[in-house]
């Protein structure tokens, strides 16, 4: 494949006079400068110096059908050329909004027939927890509007929900955080089970913790709980078996809304269609964005149950809530093509088996090293965590490690997230036997040069 070089001087200079990065080290940046991408095919993307890499981070959890596909870019300028905007304000709609939000009805279980569409992850999040308080409010009970989260939990960066994320890194300095939020365990067992417990016993207690927590709050105060079915942020924690079906049992017994941010589980990567299938659990509000478009133009939208539906509809009154790109009708009729790839090359079910074999090979591969403490994956998401020492589990401090990771993994040609916590993996959908053989070898070769 040609492909185009670029003045990479010009574009770093200009780069560091004029774009502020999200989630950069600004200080390192201001030194180093990007990685400038400029093309991508299949689950291939380069840079400006015409180096090939393996996307082996899907971009950012999203490129779900991987790069280059011309489908999608032809609908998004089919659509353009037919109707570029309406907005889903006051009662309007567009055929492709409709058609969407029937397609998603279909794919979700019975209940989840309606859908608030967003432009991404942290507006779907927001507009989850924002509805949830409204169901209970507009029925006298204003007092029910706390949100049980999970630390080391990730739901986005606006104003309700850096709250609702569980990592207090995306707190530090940027003043007073939301009120009304509440933190319970999250099931990671290599961090949080207790010595001496089987999974079983550590649902049993995870239980307890959150029927505790419920009773010191009380559970008339409580609106939803939220929850990735497969955290990702905080560290690829996969839900061990039973845990979700206790969640569900808890809330349901308390009368409490059940939220699934499948933000990043959505649409395949969890090894099925949603996570919420793959963890067997049905919740009452599912907040989608990411692969609804495989990140070609940004869409997210919040699944949400008849029940809660009929009650928004009871007041004779404005639902004042949504945003200007709520439905937008390019985006809305890239995700349909986009929906369509995903079911005819039975994506999610490639996830499943290549995820099954990442997991395996890359157990096998550097399991054994003395830093490596854990691997674990569900799907298509899979982190390689390092510690200091086996043993103890001792963590690296923060800045110590996680640049050097992915300056070895770079220089081997694959975009994979690296921290101090180790490497998180998430190729698109579309990835292949031997690209996750290359992925092994290079993350391989990275851990034992870095740990040398």
């Amino acid at each position: 494949m040609t492909v185009a070089t670029w003045d990479t001087e010009r574009l770093l200079e200009l780069d560091l006079a004029h774009i502020l990065h999200p989630v950069t080290n600004l200080h390192r940046h201001a030194k180093s400068g990007p990685l400038i991408l400029t093309k991508g095919h299949g689950v291939h993307v380069w840079d400006s110096s015409g180096k090939c890499y393996i996307d082996g981070f899907a971009g950012l959890w999203n490129i779900n059908v991987g790069h280059g596909r011309a489908v999608l870019a032809e609908a998004a300028r089919d659509q353009m050329n037919q109707l570029a905007f309406a907005p889903n304000f006051f009662g309007i709609a567009t055929p492709p909004s409709i058609e969407l939000a029937a397609k998603l009805a279909s794919m979700m279980p019975g209940h989840l027939n309606h859908f608030q569409f967003t432009s991404g992850g942290s507006e779907s999040n927001e507009s989850a927890i924002k509805i949830a308080r409204y169901y209970w409010s507009i029925q006298g009970q204003t007092e029910r509007n706390k949100i049980i989260s999970r630390h080391g939990a990730y739901h986005g960066v606006g104003g309700v929900t850096t709250t609702a994320t569980g990592i207090p890194a995306y707190w530090k300095d940027f003043g007073p955080v939301a009120q009304g939020f509440v933190y319970v365990s999250s099931p990671n067992l290599y961090r949080n089970k207790p010595v001496g417990m089987n999974p079983q016993q550590f649902i049993q207690h995870l239980e307890t913790e959150l029927e505790t927590t419920i009773a010191a709050e009380g559970a008339g105060t409580i609106a939803g709980f939220i929850g990735e079915p497969t955290q990702g942020a905080g560290g690829v924690c996969a839900a061990p078996d039973g845990y979700w079906a206790m969640v569900q049992r808890v809330l349901k017994r308390h009368d409490i809304l059940l939220i699934a941010d499948e933000v990043i589980t959505g649409f395949g990567r969890s090894g099925q269609m949603f996570g919420h299938q793959t963890y067997g659990f049905m919740p009452d509000l599912i907040c989608i964005a990411k692969g609804i478009t495989s990140g070609y133009i940004p869409l997210g939208a919040v699944g949400i149950s008849d029940q809660i539906v009929a009650v928004l509809q009871t007041p004779d009154r404005m639902f004042m809530h949504g945003f200007t790109y709520s439905g937008h009708p390019v985006a809305c009729a890239v995700a349909l093509e986009n929906i369509k790839l995903l079911e005819d090359e039975h994506l999610p079910e490639n996830a499943r088996v290549m995820g099954e074999k990442l997991l395996h090979d890359m157990t096998a591969a550097v399991g054994d090293h003395a830093h490596v403490g854990d691997i674990r994956a569900k799907g298509l998401m899979m982190l390689v965590e390092v510690v200091q020492d086996k043993a103890t589990k001792a963590a690296y401090p923060a800045l110590s490690i996680g640049g050097k990771l992915q300056a070895a993994t770079r220089a081997r040609g694959l975009i994979v997230r690296c921290g101090d916590n180790g490497i998180a993996i998430a190729p698109p959908l579309t990835v292949s036997s031997s690209q996750i053989d290359q992925i092994v070898n290079i993350v391989k070769d990275a851990i034992f040069e870095v740990f040398a």
